[in-house]
């Protein structure tokens, strides 16, 4: 709980409630760590940005890192200095920064973040239903650093997939070399013509030699 901030007993027990509802939801993945009221179990950062947020979400592997930090407000907590107090050294931290606010707050939240530069990797609503709670995502930045665990995931994929081979494009042929030879056109040979010899009948020879008596 933020020192600036005393809730309400109703409303603590409601937002401790809260807290343990999201150890169960996130219990099957994560090791989770809670800091429910003034309690300080599970830190997150280091040096002089140690933090103790609602939840700390770390890797059940051997690195044992923090995949997410998770703090949970209530009506009266979504407000101008419990953002400057908490909200922006959450989102300054390592791990991607995951906000729950009551669904009526959604909007005083986003304002809040966008006004002061917070960066929030998720943003979720709840609402009460009889003794059931019902979380919705309502806002994701995909511009946020993802989480450890989905960094190494893609990483391992990269690292599996076969390198791509790229083929070397080959220099497109020169007209000069592409461009067959024409063929040589062959001679055309002229046919000779052949003169006749006419046979003289005796006819014709005596017609002859009347015109040359004309």
């Amino acid at each position: 709980m933020s020192p600036i901030l005393v809730r309400p007993v109703r409303e603590q027990l409601e937002h401790d409630r809260i807290i343990r509802l999201l150890q169960v939801k996130h219990r099957r993945k994560y090791d989770v760590g809670i800091n429910p009221g003034a309690e300080q179990n599970v830190p997150a950062g280091t040096g002089d940005n140690v933090r103790y947020p609602d939840l700390v979400l770390t890797s059940q592997e051997r690195s044992r890192r923090v995949e997410a930090v998770v703090e949970v407000e209530t009506g009266e907590s979504v407000n101008y200095l419990e953002a400057l107090a908490e909200w922006t050294h959450f989102s300054k931290l390592p791990a991607p920064f995951h906000l729950y606010v009551p669904a009526t707050m959604v909007d005083v939240a986003r304002r809040l973040c966008d006004d002061h530069g917070i960066v929030v990797s998720e943003t979720w609503s709840y609402i009460g239903i009889g003794d059931d709670v019902r979380f919705t995502l309502v806002h994701r930045n995909r511009d946020a650093a993802p989480a450890p665990a989905a960094r190494r995931a893609v990483k391992a994929v990269k690292k599996a997939a076969p390198p791509v081979r790229r083929k070397k494009a080959r220099p497109a042929p020169s007209r000069s070399t592409s461009a067959r030879p024409a063929r040589a056109k062959a001679p055309v040979r002229k046919k000779k013509v052949v003169a006749k010899k006419t046979t003289k009948t005796p006819a014709t020879k005596t017609a002859a030699k009347t015109q040359k008596r004309k």
